[in-house]
């Protein structure tokens, strides 16, 4: 069960004087989703995260162990709450101990009573010879990149010709049992979006779910322009050129993606991910651990905690998760992304993990 924490800052940071529950905020939201970036690493170069050169990567001695991820994700869920696991990077298949660190987590107990629910964001290369071991060390869903069916434009988008391996580990994931398989398409005004009702057929045809996500400002800084960005409306107008779409009412309040079912059929959906103009942020239960040990309480936060150095200064499992819980209790309201006062995050999403 989660711990009753009291905040060592509290008084500092407004907090009230009885204890609280697990990773709460100052605006009652409780943090019940962890997302975990193993690495900063990435086999791709898309454009609109990182440049064709790639990014310095963090040196080894600065990321966290496999033993170390899993010690911090066992004090998230069985000390603070956490329910939901999704392993993400840079590309989490370059981690090698990907395997060991998932099997690791999968024999944890939440305060449900039972393993949390372990998911992975990855770009798919690698995944078509590893998708059934993944699975049988616990995997239980993946989230999957995937911009343009088309080979050029891919590799224009991603500056890599490896369309066919995502292709491949896509068929390996249904494959495996991994179950839920969803695509995750990122759209690009005057780049992709004409792609996306052939998208849809795609996802349609093997019982998968797209969604579209609107750009986010958290790649090179001269990749985003706000007027760019696609509308929730003008998506839904593309993707429904061959198909009729109905909104889906929210079934969980804390999802990221407005769903729409199609053509009548609720096992067939599409969903939308509208960060920058519809975002969710009173809403959101999530928690983000970087590959080199520090808590981010929101993807776009300017600052952030350091877990890495206390832990590796021998601190115990209650001093980490007191400090993993003030980080928490100090949440911005808001990403801010649809006022003129949004502030760049410190880092890029390769650096932070989705």
């Amino acid at each position: 069960m989660p711990l009753e924490l009291q905040s060592p800052g509290s008084a500092r940071l407004g907090a009230p004087s009885t204890a609280r529950p697990g990773l709460v905020d100052r605006f009652g939201r409780v943090a019940r989703d962890l997302r975990v970036s193993l690495t900063d690493r990435c086999n791709l170069r898309c454009s609109y995260c990182m440049p064709p050169e790639g990014l310095d990567w963090l040196p080894s001695e600065a990321t966290l162990t496999d033993g170390e991820v899993v010690r911090l994700v066992r004090i998230g869920v069985e000390e603070l709450g956490i329910r939901q696991v999704r392993f993400t990077g840079g590309e989490p298949l370059l981690r090698r101990g990907l395997e060991g660190i998932i099997a690791g987590c999968a024999e944890l107990t939440t305060d449900q009573g039972r393993a949390p629910d372990l998911a992975m964001t990855t770009n798919a290369l690698g995944l078509a010879r590893r998708a059934r071991s993944l699975r049988a060390a616990g995997l239980g869903r993946v989230n999957i990149s995937l911009d343009s069916l088309d080979p050029a434009l891919f590799a224009a988008i991603t500056r890599r010709d490896r369309l066919g391996d995502v292709l491949a580990g896509i068929d390996a994931a249904i494959e495996a049992g991994l179950a839920p398989v969803k695509v995750n398409t990122l759209v690009l005004r005057g780049v992709n979006e004409a792609g996306l009702p052939d998208l849809v057929d795609y996802c349609l045809e093997r019982g998968i779910e797209l969604r579209v996500i609107e750009q986010m400002p958290i790649g090179p800084p001269d990749t985003w322009d706000r007027r760019r960005i696609l509308t929730v409306d003008e998506i839904l107008h593309i993707m429904s050129a061959r198909h009729e779409l109905s909104p889906l009412p929210r079934e969980d309040p804390h999802a990221p993606a407005a769903r729409w079912m199609v053509d009548g059929d609720p096992r067939r959906t599409v969903g939308v991910i509208a960060s920058v103009s519809e975002p969710f942020c009173g809403a959101c239960d999530r928690t983000r651990l970087t590959s080199d040990g520090q808590i981010r309480s929101c993807l776009f936060s300017t600052e952030e905690f350091d877990l890495r150095a206390r832990l590796r200064g021998g601190a115990s499992d209650q001093e980490l998760a007191r400090a993993w819980a003030d980080a928490m209790w100090a949440k911005p309201a808001a990403h801010g992304l649809d006022t003129d006062a949004f502030a760049r995050p410190s880092r890029t999403m390769s650096r932070i993990g989705g």
